[in-house]
């Protein structure tokens, strides 16, 4: 059956035709790519069509498709059993792998996917603080949880707008949403109500509203705020986890702000190198919170299988070894220079950036700092861009708002393919 064919079947079943909204092509319009298989830093839909892939998973397949050390290591955990329901001591070993390389965690909790973490990361600052109230950001994505669905508004923040139907008004009446990059609105945020606030939660890189850095200025008020009025600071890095640098985006700030550490960290994509597995973590201390040392709960049937495990500390080796991100972070630095160029050459407004692996670009004239401005950039030449490209054999993110991933498995020729398709479509727009 060809894509469009398949997509026809799939909506007669499920939601929509997908089970994860963004992949139905909404944003961009046409038909969704059914894929068949990958390798490398390739993929191949359903009618055979090959794609250098940048969004290698939404972010986990740092290493490419099924590299040959991950590759052995699940099916070797695999042939030993899918599921225990009992530790085991690959558990242990992927935790001391995380806890070796993030100075801020002392203990950390697995689980099954980031939205999980994420939710657990909340309860437990909640717990910990025994405060109600929690701060995110526009544009900052934290998985569905109810009490992250939430809308902001034009003011200081917004209480008890769900964005979603099914979340009552009341279990979001405790989440102040702020603009990202605004330091005026957190410093409000803390003067009124700062006795209250349980946790602040952020993207440091904010990877789902495309590519948007939290400005050096705006991470340090926050850790002087939090510390100051006894909250607890959350990065949620299940996106720039191990994706940006190997002590993850905290690292990067911790360059800029000496000392820096954040509260309680989330992790998710990279750790499971494709597998459904995700963490959040802490100090000794906050840990003793959490069930069964504490009264904070949290379980779950598949946390730390086996199969994921293997998967995460085969991943975790590769990208431990010597030079691995300076390699990765040239490789997406020349990619998001040559679009930068392309664009210019072609006379469209266009700008990027990258950390590491991952990268985000726009069509406007400078690079957002929150939401707002993001969503004003040109949506309908992005959407044209992506679709020149996919039919080229590149395959994007399909929507404005998602950032895009380079894998170790990219080569200079792809690099340089991926560049000719640009050039190419620029022209066309």
């Amino acid at each position: 059956m060809n894509n469009a064919q398949l997509f026809e079947r799939a909506q007669q079943v499920i939601p929509g035709g997908v089970n994860s909204p963004v992949r139905a092509f909404r944003a961009v319009g046409g038909t969704p790519r059914f894929i068949a298989r990958a390798e490398g830093a390739y993929m191949w839909d359903a009618e055979g069509q090959k794609y250098i892939d940048y969004i290698g998973s939404w972010g986990p397949m740092i290493l490419g498709h099924g590299h040959p050390a991950v590759l052995e290591a699940v099916l070797s955990a695999a042939r030993e059993g899918f599921s225990f329901g009992a530790p085991t001591e690959r558990e242990i070993e992927l935790a001391e792998a995380i806890v070796a390389q993030v100075p801020s965690i002392e203990q950390v909790r697995l689980v099954s996917s980031g939205t999980e973490a994420g939710m657990s990361a909340i309860r437990l600052a909640r717990g910990a603080t025994g405060r109600s109230k929690i701060i995110k950001f526009e544009g900052c994505y934290h998985g569905h949880a109810d009490a992250l669905l939430v809308k902001a508004g034009s003011g200081l923040a917004t209480f008890g707008h769900p964005t979603s139907a099914g979340v009552p008004a009341e279990v979001v009446q405790h989440t102040l949403v702020l603009e990202y990059n605004n330091i005026e609105q957190i410093e409000e945020a803390f003067r009124t109500q700062g006795s209250e606030i349980a946790c602040v939660m952020i993207e440091p890189i904010a990877g789902n509203m495309n590519f948007v850095r939290a400005q050096i200025p705006f991470v340090k008020r926050i850790r002087e705020l939090c510390d100051q009025h006894g909250a607890l600071f959350v990065f949620d890095e299940v996106m720039t986890g191990f994706r940006v640098a190997l002590g993850s985006a905290q690292s990067v700030y911790a360059k800029a702000i000496p000392g820096f550490r954040p509260d309680i960290s989330v992790f998710g994509k990279v750790i499971g190198g494709g597998m459904p597995l995700a963490a959040f973590g802490t100090t000794r201390q906050i840990m003793q919170n959490l069930t069964p040392l504490g009264p904070v709960y949290q379980a779950g049937t598949l946390s730390g299988n086996p199969v994921a495990t293997a998967c995460g500390l085969a991943t975790l080796k590769e990208i431990s070894k010597p030079g691995f991100y300076e390699a990765l972070g040239a490789k997406t630095q020349r990619l998001v220079a040559g679009l930068t160029q392309a664009a210019r050459d072609a006379g469209i407004p266009f700008v990027g950036d990258s950390e590491g692996g991952m990268f985000g670009f726009f069509f406007t004239s400078e690079l957002p700092q929150n939401y707002n401005v993001v969503m004003a950039t040109d949506k309908e030449r992005f959407n044209r861009f992506f679709h020149g490209m996919l039919d080229r054999g590149v395959y994007l993110a399909p929507a404005l708002y998602e950032a895009g991933f380079v894998s170790a498995a990219h080569s200079d020729a792809d690099l340089e393919a991926t560049l000719t398709a640009a050039r190419a479509v620029f022209a066309t727009l």
